[in-house]
């Protein structure tokens, strides 16, 4: 009996990154897809693009499907230089927050608009 692989990862002629943009004032920057350090490499340039011109940068993550240190790295170095928005994170990234600790410190919302919605803190 042959078995095919199990693949729950999105294809890997998908980028990372799926979307950039401002939507009501805030740079959003869409993710997908398992991010790992072979993988995070886009989404590190964009994240950091963002930053260096964004007082709010909203990361929308719901169609992230795994993520590791590298990316839980990432959240934590953006937080540290602006305010991070984590939009719709799914099991796999909500999981990875509360196990290292910073889902207190990280800021999530249940849906993209429920983050867009907010006002920015203030400094």
């Amino acid at each position: 009996m042959v078995r095919e692989p199990l693949d729950n990862s999105a294809p890997a002629h998908l980028p990372v990154v799926a979307a950039e943009g401002e939507i009501n004032g805030f740079w959003v920057v869409r993710a997908r897809g398992d991010l790992d350090s072979d993988s995070i490499d886009p989404l590190f340039i964009a994240m950091w693009q963002a930053v260096a011109g964004h007082d709010v940068v909203v990361l929308d993550a719901s169609a992230i499907t795994f993520a590791d240190s590298s990316f839980l790295s990432l959240l934590i170095e953006v937080h540290q230089r602006t305010e991070l928005r984590i939009a719709a994170p799914g099991t796999a990234v909500t999981r990875l927050l509360r196990i290292a600790g910073v889902d207190r410190v990280l800021r999530s919302f249940p849906t993209l608009d429920a983050a867009l919605g907010t006002a920015p803190s203030a400094p």
